[in-house]
């Protein structure tokens, strides 16, 4: 633990700063550190998941129901690179599918270097769902 940080605490114990005192000036110090050295050198690991995580209060005296669902993504890599194999009839077949059942993806439009780019965003992806007892988190890990 840094010294800066340390002395903040100290102070939040003594009582002489409040705990959302301390938050601003922890976060404040944070701010200032510099990056570690090396740490712009290193690169970005790549997920290998995609998940989807839901918990649900809303079962009147029960648990609540929990979805997790954890999707490697190199199954979903290697599914893109497969759409390219796909003769061009039965790319028009599955579109028409996925339309049907209310997905309006062309599959033939699809490329790996999208897929690539859905993931980067990920990190930034929120859902809003309208019911203060269902939380749901999708993410890359």
């Amino acid at each position: 633990m840094n010294e800066q940080r340390h002395q903040i605490l100290q102070m939040l114990a003594e009582g002489k700063i409040t705990a959302d005192e301390a938050e601003r000036l922890i976060a404040a110090v944070e701010r200032e550190q510099p990056e570690p050295p090396g740490a712009a050198l290193r690169p970005k690991t790549r997920p290998k998941y995609l998940r989807v995580v839901m918990n649900s209060e809303d079962n009147p005296g029960g648990d609540g129901s929990r979805l997790n669902i954890r999707v490697p993504l190199q199954l979903l890599r290697a599914g893109v690179r497969l759409t390219s194999l796909l003769p061009p009839q039965a790319l028009t077949r599955i579109n028409a599918e996925l339309d049907k059942s209310g997905v309006p993806i062309d599959l033939a439009q699809l490329k790996p270097q999208q897929l690539e780019e859905l993931i980067d965003h990920l990190d930034e992806l929120s859902i809003d769902i309208d019911d203060a007892l269902t939380k749901m988190r999708v993410f890359c890990e």
